[in-house]
């Protein structure tokens, strides 16, 4: 397990309590009530950090190294059923952004999303989960194909931002981006999105249009990263904590400024602490936020999906 800056009083508590346990098992002596001291102190440390996270703790908590991606999240959810597809038929394919077909509790999904590697060889391979303009296009050519036969969208949204190479530029990463919110707003099936771990910019709105939107707890959707917006307010990366509490980027934020439908709650710690619990409470979701979708007609589902973001961004003191 990798820890955090602010973690690490947990993991000072967590090597005493290894070292507790080994020392009763090489020796004699009884260490049972030293142990379950040392326990009962590492959950309450564990309370008083997770309860009382900063803005900026919970954008670390997101980029997490051991935190679940969605390829984990559609393996774990999805199981032998999911056959990913390839390609924009266009350019080629964008290994930062996967999607195909998988079903959840019977029901048949097609599922969308930005990938990020694990280790610095998978990192280079998916582009840290930043899509090419390809990327985009195989997504919305999915989409189309789910349009087509009636199969619900599930996407799921983990992103630093889109590449902003000069490359996806000359390829049309605007374009791109603003076609598939475009299709999006009128795409005839139910569309859920969850997002999973960073929600950056258009990079994010570009798989982000859903009819209901989801924010797990420790993570964040913002017009820009905190790093971003200091470096263009203050010149410097210096202020990323203070950018990130002006932001308010954090899901309570999101929810309470009704940019997402509701905050999926998180195992104590991070879902990288309990992987189990993480997928199954996405899962039920998932299916929670289908079953209020499903009997609406196309009219109706659309109409609302444009009054939705019709009415984001309205302000009244």
């Amino acid at each position: 397990m990798e820890y955090l800056d602010f973690e690490l009083p947990i993991k000072e508590l967590e090597e005493q309590l290894e070292k507790c346990v080994i020392i009763g098992k090489e020796s004699d002596v009884d260490v049972t009530s030293t142990c379950k001291e040392i326990n009962k102190k590492l959950e309450q440390t564990k309370k008083d950090i997770y309860k009382n996270l900063t803005a900026w703790q919970r954008v670390q908590l997101s980029r997490h190294p051991n935190r679940p991606y969605t390829l984990d999240y559609i393996r774990a959810i999805c199981g032998d059923t999911f056959l990913e597809l390839h390609g924009d038929r266009n350019f080629k394919d964008d290994k930062a952004m996967v999607g195909g077909l998988g079903k959840i509790n019977g029901q048949s999904f097609m599922i969308v999303g930005q990938q990020k590697g694990f280790n610095t060889k998978t990192r280079q391979y998916r582009n840290f989960g930043m899509a090419n303009p390809e990327g985009y296009r195989k997504a919305l050519r999915l989409m189309k194909m789910a349009e087509k036969f009636g199969i619900p969208v599930l996407t799921l949204v983990d992103t630093p931002g889109a590449y902003p190479g000069l490359e996806a530029e000359e390829r049309g990463q605007g374009e791109a981006i603003a076609r598939n919110i475009f299709e999006m707003v009128r795409l005839q099936v139910p569309i859920i999105t969850i997002i999973v771990g960073e929600g950056a910019s258009g990079g994010a709105l570009g798989i982000g249009v859903g009819d209901k939107v989801y924010m797990l707890e420790n993570t964040w959707y913002s017009v820009i990263s905190p790093e971003s917006c200091s470096s263009i307010l203050w010149k410097s990366w210096e202020y990323k904590e203070r950018a990130a509490d002006a932001l308010k980027l954090t899901s309570s934020d999101m929810k309470k400024q009704k940019l997402v439908d509701d905050v999926i709650p998180e195992p104590l710690g991070g879902a990288h602490y309990d992987r189990e619990t993480t997928f199954k409470t996405v899962a039920e979701y998932i299916t929670k936020g289908y079953n209020e979708l499903k009997d609406l007609s196309t009219a109706d589902l659309i109409a609302q999906r444009m009054d939705k973001y019709s009415n984001m961004g309205e302000y009244k003191e």
